[in-house]
């Protein structure tokens, strides 16, 4: 087998890698995250994920796109269900490089986190991988997402504090001054 692996960021790659590498897979990390914005929050999760990948020797492959007009363009009709444009967006073209580079599977590692829309992520994943003929590695990473975070913290990783796109920023200030 041959794993692409959407890769959001370095501390909800930890436990998925080490889960892999446990089953004898090697995956190649896939950035490619239009939907995190401000600039220095992209920036910070790229650069954090480009240092871990380096200490890990896990390759690293780059889609350098700060996306931010096109993302903002893409949800402003309906902001409340940016998720799936965000997840069509990233397994689309996760898929799409998988099946042009010679890749036998994909999977991502937002399957790791408990904040995500798991069926809906599941769900577009799945059609993504049909679409372009390549197969989907499902894997529930949940499970170790608290001792994912605990080792993710004592390696000193960049932790982000919101999923990625400017509105669910806006949402963690928000339920914060509930």
């Amino acid at each position: 087998m041959k794993l692409l692996m959407h890769t959001c960021c370095a501390p909800c790659s930890v436990m998925c890698v080490q889960a892999l590498r446990g089953e004898g897979v090697e995956p190649a990390a896939y950035w490619y995250n239009p939907n995190i914005h401000p600039f220095t929050e992209y920036r910070a999760r790229r650069d954090c994920l480009r240092e871990y990948a380096k200490l890990i020797g896990i390759e690293l492959i780059e889609e350098d796109d700060y996306g931010l007009r096109p993302f903002v363009r893409a949800v402003a009709e309906d902001i409340e269900g940016r998720c799936a444009h965000c997840y069509e967006a990233r397994m689309e073209q996760a898929a799409q490089y998988a099946a042009g580079h010679g890749y036998s599977h994909f999977t991502t590692t937002l399957f790791y986190s408990p904040y995500q829309k798991h069926e809906l992520l599941k769900e577009t994943a799945q059609r993504a991988a049909q679409k372009h003929g390549v197969r989907l590695l499902y894997r529930d990473f949940r499970p170790k997402f608290r001792e994912g975070q605990q080792q993710a913290r004592a390696l000193g990783l960049y932790m982000q504090k919101y999923c990625g796109c400017v509105f669910s920023e806006e949402d963690r200030y928000t339920k914060a001054n509930r």
